[in-house]
C-alpha cells in the first residue's frame, strides 16, 4: 500500500463510516486501489454495530455503501495508517493523547485541507444533518486524495 487513511469519530456509526464510504468510492473512481481506508471510533459505545441507518441511507443513495461494523481505535492503528483523520477537536485531542511517542501516523482534523473546522455530529438531529455532513466530507476527502503520493 502506498498510503492508508483511518477516519475517526466518537462512536464509528455516523461520520467516520460515512467518510470511509466516500473515500472508498472516490479512490476506486480514481483507480487508487493502492490506498487502504478504514474507520474507527475513539469510544467503544457502538462496537460491533452497523452504521446509523441515516448514514447508510445517504451512502446507498450516493452509491458509496459498503458493509462495515463499528470498532474502537487500537494501538496498532497508530503504526498501520499514514493519516488518522479526526472529525472534530475532541476526537483529535483524544487521538493525540492515545498516540504512542514517535507513532508513524500523522494525526489531523479531516477538514484541515479545506479551511479547518469540525464536522458536526449529526446523531441527535434529522436526515438533513447527515446530508450536510456528507457534503462537508466529500469536499475534505477530495482534498486529502489530491495530497496522496503517486503510486
Amino acid at each position: 500500500m502506498s498510503a492508508s487513511i483511518l477516519f475517526m469519530c466518537l462512536g464509528n456509526i455516523c461520520r467516520s463510516p460515512m467518510a470511509e464510504g466516500i473515500a472508498r468510492s472516490a479512490l476506486a473512481a480514481a483507480g487508487r486501489t493502492d490506498v487502504l481506508v478504514d474507520s474507527a471510533g475513539t469510544a467503544a459505545h457502538h462496537a460491533g454495530e452497523p452504521p446509523d441507518p441515516r448514514t447508510a441511507a445517504v451512502l446507498r443513495r450516493e452509491g458509496q455503501w459498503h458493509p462495515m461494523r463499528a470498532r474502537q481505535v487500537e494501538a496498532s492503528d497508530f503504526e498501520r495508517f499514514t493519516w488518522i483523520l479526526a472529525m472534530d477537536e475532541a476526537n483529535l485531542r483524544d487521538l493525540r493523547a492515545r498516540a504512542p511517542a514517535g507513532c508513524a501516523a500523522a494525526i489531523h482534523k479531516v477538514r484541515e485541507p479545506v479551511g479547518g473546522g469540525d464536522v458536526p455530529d449529526p446523531y441527535y438531529g434529522g436526515a438533513d444533518g447527515f446530508e450536510r455532513v456528507h457534503g462537508m466530507l466529500t469536499e475534505a476527502i477530495a482534498a486529502w486524495i489530491a495530497r496522496l503520493p503517486p503510486r
